[in-house]
């Protein structure tokens, strides 16, 4: 008996975890991605800057797993970092030049902006996730199944639960977003926030603070979808197995994998569209809304063809598939935790 219930259902009523031990679990997740990715970022940040510094482009784009961030290259002039360390060979070579010339904590950059806006919207998408596809499960099983032992779990319920987790942890974070990207290429204190504020609804209206949401959502929600439907599929595929922590890990890792896959053209228009609308936003005090989606396609299409939708395939599958398995191996870790916690807590009430 002790050594199935390690592996008793996570969606079981009696031992169902609570919201806010939902929010503990993710949150968890959410910090130690963060932590790990990062470094890897960080170089491939200083890998991508070389090449946008030769260039006339002013903005470039980078993510650390949880979240995208836009940084500016000022007057097209190498950043101090690329002066002083010179042109980095490889990521090897940057690990090691960095670590030497700015310190080791140097590769975790970045981090703090991520902690403050990616950790929130993280939680919020994690636990809506879950609150929605329990909702939908029971539901459905309470009208088709009658609640039976091993109730079942259609592959629309991910997907729905999926995506409209992703649009709602979306849209809450789009306004901070835009303030954010304002405020680290100006270095506007805290108390500039307001005034950041006034100047995009007086040129844009309320709906300015949504600024480049529809093309966050044109990648997000098919790869939440995606994403979902997959990693739940794997787990009805392998039910009769233990969950150890290296199985969510690989399963996070092959779902993420094509989802990244499915929607790199998405993401390839994303990337091109905040970075469009990014040097608006930094470079004008009018911040202005950046093209349609749909002349965004048209202008990559016509300037690489087809091979021009997916590019940058590699990258997106080497950022997204550790990310996507440390994050949800840590938080069916927490899920299970808080699973034992509660069933333990319900055989003493009983005894």
């Amino acid at each position: 008996m002790g050594a199935n219930t390690v592996d008793i259902d996570l969606d079981d009523p009696r031992f169902r975890i609570r919201p806010y031990q939902q929010m503990v679990a993710s949150c968890t997740g959410a910090l130690i991605t963060s932590i790990i990715v990062t470094p890897l970022d960080v170089v491939k940040i200083r890998l991508q800057t070389q090449q946008k510094a030769m260039s006339s482009n002013k903005c470039f784009l980078y993510c650390n797993g949880l979240m995208d961030h836009l940084c500016p290259c000022l007057d097209g002039k190498s950043p101090p970092w690329m002066q002083a360390n010179g042109k980095f060979t490889g990521t090897l070579d940057a690990i090691t030049k960095i670590s030497r010339s700015e310190g080791v904590l140097s590769l975790w950059s970045g981090l703090s902006p991520t902690l403050v806006l990616a950790v929130p919207a993280t939680i919020v998408y994690f636990v809506s996730y879950e609150q929605l596809r329990l909702f939908f499960k029971d539901t459905y099983n309470d009208r088709y199944n009658k609640g039976g032992k091993n109730s079942a779990q259609p592959f629309w319920i991910p997907v729905l639960a999926g995506s409209t987790a992703r649009i709602w942890a979306a849209s809450l974070v789009s306004p901070l977003e835009l303030i954010r990207t304002k405020m680290q290429s100006q270095k506007q204190s805290y108390t500039e926030i307001g005034q950041a504020l006034k100047t995009v609804i007086r040129y844009n209206g309320i709906s300015g603070l949504w600024m480049g949401l529809g093309s966050t959502l044109l990648r997000d929600v098919p790869f939440s979808a995606i994403y979902w439907l997959n990693y739940e599929t794997i787990k009805q595929y392998f039910w009769g197995t233990q969950r150890t922590f290296t199985f969510n890990l690989a399963a996070g890792a092959v779902a993420g994998s094509i989802a990244a896959l499915l929607t790199i053209p998405f993401d390839v228009v994303k990337t091109h569209r905040q970075i469009e609308m990014g040097e608006k936003k930094i470079y004008s005090e009018q911040p202005a809304r950046s093209g349609s989606t749909y002349s965004t396609i048209r202008l990559i299409y016509g300037q690489n063809g087809i091979r021009g939708l997916f590019a940058g395939l590699t990258p997106r599958l080497v950022k997204v598939a550790p990310a996507c398995a440390i994050m949800i191996a840590t938080f069916e870790h927490g899920k299970r935790f808080f699973q034992a916690y509660n069933a333990n807590q319900m055989l003493e009430l009983k005894t």
